[in-house]
């Protein structure tokens, strides 16, 4: 019975934080975030040349499907970890394994390395978006912890413009293993610059276990998931035997889990986080917002490519609307939610702002000019970013100091599980209207489609999930947001 008892935990004394230190720290972990996002991007445009190079290229979709599986089911991982052991050995140990993937794919052979390589990179990539907004969190209390949900966003827009830029450039004008060189100085950059100050940030020392088994089945579960994703629709269908079984195979997984969680002594994520309404709604919501949102970044080049008759290039300049807009929604989103007593109500009216925008391009699909068509992107990305920093904010502000890395693992898994469901929904519903899937040759199929009616059904598929979103944060309580003094003082922790 003493091994159910919850653990003592104890506040280790620690010098305070300046604002410069913080600032450092800040600046740091965002580094470390921009590698894991310009590591989502860069590699594409790179993927024809490593295949000529290295052989193999039908096993070119494990280069981001090797990535994608270690980084999703790590993410909670890392969170409780950082819980338990304090934040700066974690993100530690996720930079460096980050850094050792970027190496074994740099000085890859052959393609199976090269994947193992990927692999390994998601197991420290999957931690450093988690672990950047963990440790944000353990710095600025909540209410003024929304106006960094900009430099965030920014961060993104950044790897999503650089990324397939430098990927294109470094793979035609240079060499492919440039793409993930580049990482070993920025990541050498970012341990230096948080290593120091990053000792100074209050640790609770507790004697918690991770749950392996619970671990084990939340890794096997969002792995089958997630292979079934990448391949319904691609290699095999949707009503496959080898699909059917993976995600019935997943199904089961999930379901020992959740069971696993009631049973543990100390399950990897607390019953406490799962119960939170705010938490529960708020991960949710996200998960739709970020369906939506991938997979409207992802389809949005291929109609401008496919229908339009832009080339490559013209329709990655045109996708700034989209980006530009997802910054500028999180940035007056940020600086607004401190002065809201109901900032739930901005993520309200994004989700609306988004609908509106995706429901008229639905509409217009085959009639918009490339004018209308970047100003309702625009509008969309608005709607989207505003509701980021709602999400995020309300999910740290629901949970005590104990808790935080877990409930922000959370949302970060659950962010990313959306994106590659709203990538595989899009690419069914692309395939059923003969669609050129992602990745292939949008000019050998261009002159093929001559209505806009698929693509109608993609935007109307993405106003269905803002619509959800909207419902979903409708029902999501408000808890007042805890100041600098609320936040400064300990943690209660049992």
């Amino acid at each position: 019975m003493n091994e159910a008892r919850p653990p003592k935990a104890t506040t280790a004394a620690t010098p305070a934080l300046s604002e410069p230190e913080k600032n450092v720290i800040i600046a740091g972990v965002l580094l470390s975030m921009l590698l894991a996002a310009l590591d989502q991007t860069i590699v594409a445009p790179a993927m024809p040349t490593i295949g000529k190079a290295l052989g193999h290229a039908d096993y070119l979709p494990w280069i981001v499907t090797g990535y994608l599986l270690t980084a999703t089911a790590m993410a909670p991982l890392y969170g409780k970890i950082s819980d338990i052991y304090g934040r700066r050995p974690t993100i530690f140990s996720a930079i460096i394994a980050f850094l050792l993937g970027s190496l074994i794919s740099a000085l890859a052979p052959n393609m199976l390395t090269l994947v193992l390589g990927r692999m390994v990179q998601g197991l420290g990539g999957g931690g450093l978006f988690a672990l950047s907004q963990t440790v944000i969190g353990d710095l600025v209390p909540p209410r003024e912890r929304a106006r960094y949900a900009a430099w965030i966003s920014g961060t993104w827009a950044v790897a999503s413009i650089a990324g397939p830029l430098l990927g294109g450039t470094f793979a035609q004008h240079l060499h492919w293993s440039l793409i993930f060189w580049i990482n070993i100085p920025l990541g050498l950059a970012a341990l230096a610059i948080i290593s120091n100050p990053l000792k100074k940030l209050p640790v609770v020392a507790r004697n918690h276990r991770i749950d392996g088994a619970g671990a084990a089945l939340l890794v096997a579960a969002t792995a089958l998931l997630l292979l079934a994703l990448s391949w319904g629709g691609s290699r095999y269908s949707w009503f496959s035997l080898e699909i059917v079984g993976l995600l019935g195979g997943s199904a089961v997984l999930w379901l020992l889990f959740s069971l696993r969680l009631r049973q543990a002594a100390e399950p990897l994520i607390s019953l406490e986080v799962l119960g939170n309404p705010i938490v529960r709604y708020g991960t949710l919501a996200m998960f739709l917002v970020q369906a939506a949102n991938v997979g409207l970044s992802v389809y949005i080049p291929v109609y401008m490519q496919s229908y339009h008759g832009l080339s490559a290039s013209s329709s990655g300049i045109a996708m700034l609307g989209l980006l530009l807009g997802t910054v500028m929604g999180a940035t007056g989103s940020g600086r607004t939610i401190p002065r809201f007593t109901h900032y739930k109500r901005i993520a309200l009216v994004g989700c609306l702002v988004s609908f509106l925008c995706l429901a008229v391009l639905a509409l217009l699909a085959g009639r918009s000019s490339l004018l209308v068509l970047e100003v309702l992107t625009f509008g969309a990305g608005i709607g989207t970013g505003m509701t980021f920093p709602v999400a995020t904010v309300s999910v740290q502000n629901a949970v005590d100091q104990a808790h935080l890395g877990v409930a922000t693992g959370l949302l970060t898994f659950l962010r990313s599980l959306g994106g590659a469901l709203g990538v595989a929904i899009l690419g069914a519903i692309a395939l059923g209207n003969g669609l050129p899937l992602v990745g292939e040759t949008v000019q050998e199929t261009s002159t093929a489609i001559a209505s806009a009616m698929p693509f109608a059904y993609i935007f109307l598929a993405c106003a269905v999930a803002m619509t959800m979103s909207l419902a979903i944060f409708h029902l999501m309580p408000e808890k007042p947001l805890r100041g600098r003094n609320e936040s400064e003082m300990p943690a209660i922790v049992d």
